[in-house]
């Protein structure tokens, strides 16, 4: 089971790497222009949060209160769904105050997210990855998703920004 959820996994960050491209580029260059950037998670999604502020390498300039934020910095937001309803309604927040902002989720038909974020980056997960014997599927690892979409933006955003020192 290891082996095909691994392949499975494979696949899905080859996918994204494909379908996002331009998407990356235009998320780093948005992100880059920041004085801040404001990293936001919701639910499962908090893991980025940690990521960018605690981990080994964090992100330079990074913070996780959107609330403080001001038109001279940007926001990456990371949620499950282009659905999500707390997500949107922070989106139509961070729209009303000027701030522009990058929203990473799975894209779903009634997902407003989309429309609301300079730019978008598709998880492409819209079911798990492995097959059970009644022919559902489990294995969602949106939050592995996101980070590797994270990882693609903090080291283009490394890239701009060294271009620049």
């Amino acid at each position: 089971m290891l082996k095909m959820f691994t392949t499975q996994l494979t696949g899905l960050f080859k996918r994204i790497e494909e379908k996002e491209e331009f998407s990356f580029e235009d998320g780093a260059r948005l992100l880059a222009q920041g004085q801040n950037i404001y990293v936001i998670g919701f639910k499962e999604m908090k893991g980025v949060e940690f990521e960018a502020l605690e981990g080994a390498e964090p992100l330079k300039g990074a913070r996780t209160d959107a609330d403080a934020a001001t038109s001279a910095d940007r926001v990456l937001l990371f949620t499950r769904t282009s659905a999500d309803q707390e997500a949107i309604e922070l989106a139509g927040k961070l729209q009303e105050k000027g701030i522009p902002f990058v929203a990473v989720s799975t894209s779903v038909q009634d997902g407003k997210l989309e429309e609301l974020a300079d730019v978008s980056i598709n998880l492409q997960l819209t079911k798990g990855l492995l097959p059970d014997d009644f022919g559902n599927r489990y294995g969602y690892p949106s939050s592995m998703a996101a980070l590797y979409v994270y990882y693609g933006l903090k080291f283009t955003i490394d890239e701009i920004l060294a271009e620049y020192e």
